[in-house]
């Protein structure tokens, strides 16, 4: 259903978005026109969070979605407020096939740079 319902799925991103103890600050979802008649059209849509973003990318017509969850660690560990976010987007799309990327961005403490 998220695949081409934007409404639907941004609902579902900032219920999850809540119940994971992020803070939405803004959103926008878009649902494209199908590029032919019967072929099904994808939805891209963004949350902007306190501590940084939400994008997902759908394409019901190859079956694909793709999700990116970054959060700042800056005020406090987010870690597994992330994670929690992207295991319940991933369970609510049900995948048949995951293909994961995890990067971890270190700021280097200002003191230790002097």
């Amino acid at each position: 259903m998220w695949m081409q319902d934007s409404d639907a799925l941004r609902e579902a991103c900032l219920s999850h978005v809540d119940a994971v103890g992020l803070t939405a600050v803004a959103d926008r979802f878009h649902r494209f026109a199908p590029r032919q008649p019967g072929v099904p059209a994808g939805v891209t849509g963004v949350v902007l969070l306190a501590e940084s973003h939400l994008a997902v990318h759908t394409w019901p017509e190859r079956g694909v979605v793709t999700l990116d969850v970054f959060v700042c660690n800056l005020l406090g560990d987010n870690q597994s407020r992330a994670h929690a976010l992207m295991e319940a987007l991933i369970e609510g799309f049900r995948p048949r096939f995951i293909n994961r990327q995890a990067v971890r961005r270190e700021i280097p403490d200002a003191a230790a740079t002097d």
